[in-house]
């Protein structure tokens, strides 16, 4: 059901690879409450996903670009805003890879050269992202950044592995920058901490379904799914959450503030 919470309003999505993809279901959302954006991920994900599909569903145009690269990122504001005509009021970092995850290195027998590379893609592309919107002042006032994190940030996930540190980071990031561009630019920075959702990059994660279903047990009202975390994306983009900056927003069903569940216990009785 489209309320126009989004009328008006321009912006870039990061990190559409499929339709299982949080980002997808945010375009979706988006589209549907009345918004205009581009698309946009790296070449190589590109390749490997369905993002035109998305973009002649939603009529978007995509444009290329490696999160880690500056002069990537000018391109991508900088043609965003010509194509949507004019400055952009909302944006969504939805980006994560570890290849010391992908390639199975354990955390404490991390690889620091991959351990750099997770840092750069998962965390730092937002600072990027962030200083390079703000320098060549594209966003408007009242405008909207959202990045997508997970608890592991908070608490220990063994097999979650260096993108729980990258995690640590965003989340850093994002308060920082939230204070410096609020001031200045009135702009918000929020991340949403989602319930563990089965995504690409998620279900690279070792255990990841068994841990999918402890969470589940573990939260009063079970997993959020990728379509409610895009419901709650886009009310930080509209005008509703104004006042909303800085913080780390938990949409995990009551994870977070659980310390166990009767479900939980029965399984252990």
């Amino acid at each position: 059901m489209s309320n126009n919470l989004l009328k008006g309003k321009r912006g870039i999505i990061f990190g559409a690879l499929n339709e299982q993809s949080i980002a997808w279901k945010v375009a979706e959302q988006a589209k549907a409450q009345g918004a205009t954006f581009t698309l946009t991920n790296a070449p190589i994900a590109m390749r490997m996903g369905e993002i035109q599909k998305l973009a002649d569903a939603c009529e978007a145009e995509v444009i290329p670009a490696d999160a880690t690269s500056v002069e990537d990122i000018e391109n991508l504001i900088s043609k965003s805003m010509e194509v949507l005509g004019g400055k952009i009021d909302f944006i969504l970092h939805s980006i994560g890879m570890s290849p010391n995850v992908r390639k199975g290195k354990p955390y404490d027998g991390t690889n620091y050269d991959w351990y750099h590379k997770t840092m750069d893609v998962s965390a730092m592309s937002l600072h990027k992202v962030l200083q390079t919107a703000k320098k060549m002042d594209a966003i408007n006032e009242w405008g909207s950044v959202v990045a997508l994190t997970y608890i592991a940030a908070q608490r220990v996930f063994p097999d979650y592995n260096d993108m729980a540190d990258a995690k640590s980071l965003l989340e850093s990031i994002t308060r920082s920058f939230g204070y410096h561009y609020g001031e200045e630019k009135k702009v918000r920075v929020n991340t949403i901490s989602q319930s563990p959702t089965v995504t690409t990059a998620g279900s690279g994660v070792k255990g990841f379904d068994a841990f999918i279903n402890y969470a589940e047990d573990m939260s009063p009202l079970g997993n959020a799914s990728a379509v409610d975390c895009a419901n709650y994306c886009i009310t930080l983009f509209s005008d509703l959450t104004k006042y909303v900056t800085m913080q780390n927003l938990f949409h995990d069903g009551g994870f977070s503030s659980t310390g166990v569940t009767k479900k939980v216990i029965d399984k252990f009785s």
